[in-house]
């Protein structure tokens, strides 16, 4: 019998501190010796200045403050998860060596050439040696070793999606050693027979107390870690936040998302992210205002009310892309395929997604972010509360440029419910799953796929 293989000790931890330590200050040299090197007819190579070992011994020092996040146990999560909680930390080690030097006035005297070769190498080498261990403990526990043993106490039909989830991940290497009822789990933690279990998982719902009573008394002597498995609908409600009024611990079912440290992340992203690009676009809006103006009649900018952040009434702005038409005063009728109310120069700037450049500027104002849920007309807004369960939801953030329902494919005409219904499952999504990094790969991915699409029109 093959004995399991601990790899989550203490000492394995400081290994991975000093892997880290070794593979930073290794490319922090590289790099120096890169773009800081004698010319070749001298043989002599100077040892990296003292300002540069200043400056990786600061940033190791915050990646270390940062431990408890970046170093722990990852058995139970994908590699992705490992890969970017370690960006997070050195993005914060890197971050804060840039505003010490700044401080510090120190940064004139830094290679900007080493200090960029540096972080950019560092950072790969730090994503590498982690894909690596990945695949070292993979192979570990593909092979016998390294896992550990599950006792699942529950109902047969609870165990179901248990034993699904653990075939589909043995990376994990979790293996279930026994599944019993809770009324047998005190007569076979007595079996000598009985191996010792690393785990034990209660598959109940959070209203079986008198079973789960019954498994805690039977484990009151047990060292094993015990953790609760929920069922579906006590998983949905989990999900959401925790936070105390008056002391109560309470769940936070229908709260804003954005509090803190994340509205603050993200006010910085859609401000500077904003006056960026507008520099950027600055040019070609005043082109396409031209072209708008010397087509057809009428105005450069299309305004619209659209519900925001909490429900508020917002104007947003695009380049008008139709002709000047009134429709009545609680009607708006969605662009469709052949709309003859599209000018020539319209249908191209809606195609590609150009006649929305004009809503960074509402970013800019604060009244929408980068990402977040498309805005709706208010009247579509009145129309789909009622047919689409959580629909309102989406109002929890501000509305955005681009989200994670324009990504997955479900961007312009909404002509069926079942679209809409699509559209909002990943709009609640993104609402339930918010942060930074979401973000960066919503915009990373609008960028790949670019803006044009068959359904905008």
């Amino acid at each position: 019998m093959r004995l399991p293989l601990r790899l989550s000790t203490p000492l394995s931890r400081y290994l991975a501190m000093g892997l880290d330590w070794l593979m930073i200050w290794s490319c922090a040299v590289g790099s120096y010796r890169w773009f800081e090197r004698l010319s070749e007819a001298d043989s002599q190579l100077n040892p990296m200045p003292a300002l540069y070992d200043w400056v990786v011994l600061l940033s190791i020092l915050v990646l270390m403050l940062m431990s408890d996040h970046v170093y722990r146990s990852w058995r139970l999560h994908h590699l992705s998860d490992m890969i970017r909680s370690v960006l997070t930390g050195w993005l914060v080690a890197l971050l804060s060596v840039v505003v010490w030097l700044f401080l510090s006035k120190f940064s004139s005297d830094l290679s900007r050439l080493w200090f960029v070769g540096w972080a950019i190498s560092s950072t790969l080498a730090l994503c590498l040696l982690r894909a690596l261990v990945y695949g070292v403990l993979h192979l570990l526990r593909r092979s016998g070793y390294n896992f550990k043993t599950l006792l699942l106490v529950g109902s047969a039909s609870s165990f179901a999606d248990v034993k699904q989830a653990l075939a589909a991940a043995p990376w994990s290497g979790l293996r279930v050693q026994a599944a019993l009822a809770p009324s047998l789990l005190e007569a076979y933690l007595a079996d000598p027979q009985a191996p010792p279990c690393d785990e034990v998982w209660l598959c109940m719902s959070l209203t079986e107390q008198t079973h789960m009573n019954t498994a805690l008394y039977a484990l009151r002597h047990s060292t094993a870690n015990i953790r609760l498995v929920p069922d579906a609908f006590s998983r949905k409600l989990l999900k959401y936040g925790v936070s105390a009024s008056v002391g109560i611990p309470m769940l936070d079912i229908s709260a804003n998302p954005i509090t803190g440290l994340m509205r603050l992340l993200k006010g910085i992203e859609d401000r500077l992210g904003a006056l960026i690009i507008l520099s950027v676009i600055a040019i070609p809006m005043l082109l396409i205002a031209l072209a708008i103006k010397l087509t057809s009649k009428g105005p450069v900018f299309f305004k619209q009310l659209r519900h925001g952040w909490n429900g508020k009434e917002i104007w947003i702005y695009k380049f008008r892309s139709m002709v000047v038409h009134h429709e009545g005063e609680f009607l708006v009728t969605q662009a469709s395929k052949g709309d003859a109310r599209i000018t020539p120069l319209g249908a191209f700037l809606r195609r590609t997604s150009l006649d929305e450049l004009p809503q960074f500027i509402n970013v800019l104002q604060g009244r929408m972010s980068i990402v977040g849920p498309r805005p709706h007309a208010v009247q579509h807004n009145e129309h789909y509360k009622t047919l689409v369960p959580g629909y309102m939801l989406r109002h929890k953030v501000k509305p955005g440029i681009t989200g994670w329902a324009q990504i997955n494919g479900y961007r312009g005409e909404t002509d069926t419910l079942a679209k809409m219904q699509k559209r909002i499952e990943f709009d609640l999504y993104y609402i339930e799953h918010l942060s930074l990094w979401l973000d960066i790969k919503i915009i990373f991915l609008t960028l790949i796929k670019g803006w044009v699409h068959h359904n905008a029109y």
